[in-house]
């Protein structure tokens, strides 16, 4: 089978255990994990349907993840919705409810409600990571990938001085080649003249595929939208007949809240693999109760 049909069939099918077998062997010979004794399931399977099963191009993905994850710990380790309530209350990110035609879960940015004063680029950062690690979680998320729509209205040169080439590396690198999502399209809306500075910084960072999915939208972007979603998918403020983009942003932040606890225990972990933490949390519970028979006995 290739990959597009291996990326059908559940985690549980026996026909991915050489795949998930191989990657696991590959990865823990590492030299860069040489301090981690296992990878679940669940977690490699994220980064082989990330690439379509290619077992090479996964474990380069996997090991981008945790280079990225160790450089970027400012962003990485602090994966706290309440910690960016403020933010997420302007109704500034939303997940949509409907995925697109094609199995797509849509994301949408609105740049405008970041007041760059009161939030910095880093916890803006965080916002979209927390959402990215929540949703590679869902398995037909980790099949059909992710679409964006970037709302530019309301972009200023307090936004443009925020982003540094350093930052600008990190955003393309999450986009790129250093996280378990496929990125199926980027859209920009409400576009700036003075947004270009900023997009120059990102976009040589970009392979060309992912250069080749970003559409930039003119004034008329609630009709050209149209061409990539259907209607019952996007807010009316995009063109669309779904929720207002208010109740989505609700609904999202909501969504986020009661992650909390997941999202610290991903922050938390050295590789982010949580299903490793509970599997050593119970063979320790294993072996205390063991060692307290024995010495019962």
């Amino acid at each position: 089978m290739n990959g597009p049909q291996l990326n059908d069939l559940p985690d549980d099918s026996e026909l991915l255990e050489p795949h998930v077998s191989s990657l696991r062997r590959r990865a823990l010979q590492a030299s860069e994990l040489s301090a981690v004794n296992t990878f679940s399931d669940g977690f490699l399977i994220k980064f082989l349907r990330a690439r379509d099963f290619d077992v090479e191009l996964s474990l380069k993905l996997l090991l981008n993840y945790q280079r990225w994850r160790r450089d970027s710990p400012e962003i990485s380790t602090c994966l706290s919705p309440s910690s960016v309530l403020g933010l997420l209350n302007t109704s500034y990110h939303a997940v949509l409810p409907l995925r697109d035609h094609t199995g797509s879960r849509v994301l949408v940015y609105r740049i405008g409600e970041w007041i760059p004063k009161d939030w910095t680029a880093i916890q803006v950062f965080r916002v979209s990571l927390m959402t990215s690690e929540i949703i590679a979680m869902e398995t037909e998320t980790q099949r059909q990938g992710v679409k964006v729509v970037f709302d530019l209205q309301g972009w200023s040169l307090g936004h443009a001085l925020q982003i540094n080439p350093s930052l600008a590396k990190k955003i393309s690198s999450v986009l790129s080649d250093s996280f378990p999502l496929k990125v199926r399209g980027i859209h920009l809306v409400n576009v700036p003249m003075f947004f270009r500075p900023v997009f120059s910084m990102i976009r040589p960072f970009l392979p060309e595929k992912i250069k080749q999915r970003i559409h930039m939208h003119g004034s008329d972007f609630q009709d050209t939208l149209s061409d990539f979603f259907s209607p019952p998918v996007l807010p009316p403020e995009y063109g669309g007949e779904g929720s207002e983009i208010e109740e989505a942003c609700q609904d999202w932040t909501n969504n986020l809240l009661q992650s909390e606890k997941l999202l610290h225990q991903i922050a938390a972990h050295p590789t982010g693999d949580i299903a490793t933490a509970s599997e050593d949390l119970i063979s320790e519970e294993n072996e205390t109760e063991q060692r307290s028979h024995r010495d019962d006995d």
